[in-house]
């Protein structure tokens, strides 16, 4: 078992550890709703969801109308948080896969991360509701580190390896360009997953390989380390 490839692996939340685009839709809708916009389907919120809850608030109010002035979109953006706050796993969840997948990456030794652009306390809210905090040595949010430091910037990995005592070679697994473009200026392999809120196709984000399910992902470690 120790001679695993990676003795790190991250993963970005919305999109690649977790679905969370209907919950997430609930709350842009509301945010929406306080505009007089017509609410977005869920399945087209998938769509607007990558690099925090206020580019998605922007993207929502751009193809419902357009922009709001800046202290408008700030009580939107603050409405939409708390009510995401209040409902914040209803309907999320691993993706297929997910739950067997981190079993044999804690059975193989690795440390496991969290990397995300959501609020940090957002993230761990959700991961304390899946009961599945313990699993990960580290949650790190957008926040976590000030303003200006989140993905594509390479900060909040370079936090993960730091935390995880740069105890070997790392990887990241994520789904958007935000993803992908921290992981490179990191100097990580990343992993895309195809099942995802990708802003790109799959295979146009720049990742080191892409995924479809998390049942490739051990052999795709595996055959990235060698």
């Amino acid at each position: 078992m120790n001679s695993f490839p990676f003795a790190i692996v991250g993963f970005d939340l919305d999109g690649t550890l977790l679905d969370t685009h209907k919950d997430l839709a609930r709350a842009v809708n509301h945010a929406l709703s306080l505009e007089s916009r017509p609410a977005i389907p869920a399945a087209e919120v998938r769509d607007l969801i990558g690099g925090g809850a206020r580019t998605m608030l922007v993207r929502a109010l751009e193809v419902t109308g357009g922009a709001v002035p800046a202290a408008r979109f700030d009580e939107l953006h603050a409405a939409l948080l708390a009510f995401y706050e209040d409902n914040i796993c209803i309907d999320t969840d691993l993706f297929p896969g997910g739950y067997a997948m981190l079993d044999a990456l804690e059975a193989r030794g690795v440390k496991l991360a969290v990397v995300t652009n959501k609020l940090e306390r957002f993230a761990r809210a959700i991961f304390d509701g899946l009961g599945l905090t313990d699993r990960f040595y580290t949650v790190i949010g957008g926040d976590t580190l000030g303003p200006g430091r989140s993905k594509p910037r390479p900060d909040l990995l370079n936090l993960m390896l730091e935390r995880g005592g740069n105890a070997g070679r790392a990887a990241y697994v994520g789904d958007t360009t935000y993803d992908t473009g921290a992981a490179a200026a990191a100097g990580l392999p990343c992993i895309a997953v195809s099942f995802g809120f990708c802003d790109r196709p799959a295979h146009e984000l720049g990742a080191a390989a892409v995924i479809d399910h998390f049942d490739e992902l051990v052999p795709t470690l595996e055959r990235l380390g060698d």
